[in-house]
């Protein structure tokens, strides 16, 4: 049956991705808290979403913490609006992608004049339609921002798209649903761990389960 072997699949990408260095990022999507999300978690994980958008994951990971830097440590929408200029300036020098870094300025633009506590409410309630209001925020990337911060969903990008077809399941969403529930992991930890092991070249066959 398509679970088992999805189940099979799944079981096999986590032994292995436990076995490297990305073990700690399973960890930290495990304890991420939905209900909980910050002001500084919003900015730091749209701007990572923001960036990734196209680009490898390894290159944005080699540059994000000066990105970081650049804009005050993600610490308030009000301060990077305040340093707009200054965190433009520095971020361009390091990443030259003007629409990126001009998304992450209006992302934390948005998110000011909104207002984060009423934001914040919106997010809760309907997080997908809410994340799309961001800029360069689009129906792949809204739940990848989701995830990031602790929503328990999928990401129906290329990687598991591609998987749960293979596998016989109607998208992502289907894919890491049927393998939380025979588990017992969350479905963004699920998702996370399929897409760092087919990063990483793993794929499946019917000789990998």
């Amino acid at each position: 049956m398509a679970t088992d072997k999805a189940v099979e699949f799944y079981k096999a990408a986590k032994q292995h991705v436990n076995g490297t260095a990305f073990q700690t990022e399973i960890r930290w999507q495990a304890q991420r808290n939905f209900r909980e999300f910050t002001e500084s978690d919003l900015l730091r994980e749209a701007a990572w979403v923001v960036l990734c958008s196209g680009f490898r994951e390894a290159f944005v990971r080699t540059c994000f913490s000066f990105i970081s830097i650049c804009f005050c440590e993600w610490e308030s929408a009000a301060l990077i609006c305040e340093n707009a200029d200054l965190c433009r300036a520095t971020a361009l020098s390091r990443f030259g992608n003007v629409r990126k870094i001009e998304a992450i300025i209006n992302a934390a633009k948005y998110i000011h004049d909104t207002g984060f506590d009423i934001y914040r409410t919106t997010i809760l309630q309907d997080p997908i339609p809410a994340l799309r209001c961001l800029p360069y925020i689009g129906g792949v990337t809204a739940f990848h921002l989701a995830k990031n911060l602790g929503a328990d969903l999928a990401k129906p990008d290329r990687h598991l798209s591609r998987l749960a077809a293979a596998q016989g399941f109607y998208d992502a969403h289907a894919l890491c649903s049927a393998i939380a529930q025979a588990t017992g992991d969350p479905r963004n930890v699920v998702d996370l761990v399929l897409w760092r092991y087919l990063e990483q070249g793993h794929r499946f066959s019917e000789d990998s389960v």
